[in-house]
């Protein structure tokens, strides 16, 4: 069973939606031990760090998210999902991250012709490429929508890049930590195969 984590994050159902068309079963949910005993887990996510890490807390989230991750079940972070498992935003500051990932969140600097939000179809760059990422080609195109983009700190997890006017840490793994700034679930059959490779962990 694959769970989705519920802090009313905004791109809940495209997740749902998407796993369930490949066959997954999928609950949504905010209990500790559903999370606890799901096979894998996911926290999904649109909107700001600092409403996103208050929501957390107020749910009574953010240990169970941190144990779940400690105790080694495959979890996988989608956009502000991914953003909330590093150390500090620039959208938020003084407000701490979950930091079961060591990096930050930076502002997409402003460049003439680019637009911010970064929102559209861009490809990948694969540095090392990453579970998430078999039966894949090269530069495959995913959908984006952010202004604020991941420096990890530990540049050994960064498994996906792409540029846009910055080079931005896309996708990481680290151990059974996985994570990624574009949206799977609205990235055609290329996201599909992001997601099947997941639940298939």
């Amino acid at each position: 069973m694959v769970a989705i984590i519920d802090y009313d994050a905004g791109n809940i159902k495209s997740v749902e939606k998407a796993l369930r068309f490949l066959g997954q079963e999928v609950q949504v949910t905010r209990d500790r031990e559903q999370i606890l005993h799901a096979d894998k887990v996911i926290l999904p996510g649109v909107g700001a760090f600092g409403d996103a890490m208050k929501k957390l807390c107020q749910y009574g989230l953010i240990d169970v998210i941190k144990e779940t991750a400690d105790k080694g079940t495959p979890f996988l972070g989608i956009c502000l999902g991914l953003q909330l498992l590093f150390d500090r935003s620039d959208e938020a500051p003084g407000v701490e991250g979950l930091g079961i990932l060591k990096g930050e969140i930076l502002k997409i600097p402003k460049k003439d012709e680019l637009k911010i939000p970064h929102m559209g179809w861009n490809s990948l760059e694969f540095p090392r490429k990453g579970k998430l990422f078999d039966g894949l080609g090269q530069n495959p195109y995913v959908y984006f929508v952010h202004s604020y983009y991941l420096k990890a700190a530990e540049e050994e997890i960064v498994t996906a890049t792409t540029d846009y006017g910055v080079l931005i840490h896309a996708s990481v793994e680290k151990g059974n930590v996985f994570a990624c700034q574009f949206h799977p679930e609205k990235s055609g059959d290329t996201g599909l195969q992001i997601l099947k490779n997941f639940a298939g962990l």
